[in-house]
């Protein structure tokens, strides 16, 4: 199937938090898709974000759907909580989850879309067994936990793989790319398959982040069959 215009989601974490209800606003006003929000429990990423009640007050304001990112142990634990504070996505990781496909199936029956992030050692070989399952794989490129990093080259690979892995079984499948997320990179991610984008510092460090989130989504590449 011809893959349509990528989805933008800027990452809140990056965001001013002294500020949060203005960013959430921007994004709001922006040509954003989604709000990407990334829970960090400290334990799996060596980092600690924000929880629930940080969610649920950006879900109060957002217009637009929380995709939410679990970089935690034991995410099977905390799913009711992440639907019932806004999400719309939820996304466990693959190297956390010792029953993926048992996850996947809560995270449907709570009527959430279901997403797997790998890490970068991680390859995508592992997912063929529950491809068909997946809404969403989150291909990180960079190490996760923190912000503002270099991007991994071999993301491209990985996203080809990924996109490869799917076809036939899974067209509709959404490839997301979380870390190092620029105007310079963005086209070839896209080209390769992906079809979101994850931008934090790129996005809420610009000098105007709405001009900022309109580049990304004006991004041009070659629509392709998958």
């Amino acid at each position: 199937m011809p893959i349509t215009k990528h989805l933008i989601a800027p990452s809140v974490l990056a965001a001013d938090f002294a500020k949060l209800y203005d960013d959430i606003q921007m994004i709001n006003n922006s040509e954003a898709d989604w709000f990407h929000i990334d829970i960090m429990d400290g334990v799996f990423v060596p980092n600690i974000s924000f929880g629930f009640p940080v969610m649920q007050a950006i879900a109060k304001y957002a217009t637009k759907p929380l995709d939410v990112h679990l970089m935690i142990v034991d995410p099977d634990r905390y799913l009711k909580n992440c639907k019932d504070s806004g999400a719309s996505m939820i996304t466990v990781h693959y190297e956390a989850c010792t029953h993926l496909h048992r996850t996947l199936a809560a995270i449907k029956e709570l009527g959430c879309k279901a997403g797997v992030a790998l890490n970068p050692h991680t390859p995508v070989s592992l997912l063929a067994d529950v491809i068909r399952d997946i809404d969403l794989v989150l291909v990180m490129s960079v190490n996760p936990g923190f912000g503002g990093q270099k991007f991994i080259e071999r993301t491209y690979d990985k996203v080809k793989a990924l996109r490869a892995l799917a076809a036939g079984v899974n067209d509709s499948l959404l490839i997301e790319i979380d870390g190092g997320v620029t105007l310079q990179n963005a086209a070839s991610l896209l080209q390769a398959g992906a079809n979101v984008l994850v931008a934090g510092s790129f996005v809420f460090n610009a000098a105007d982040s709405m001009e900022t989130i309109k580049k990304l989504k004006a991004v041009d590449y070659t629509l392709r069959s998958v």
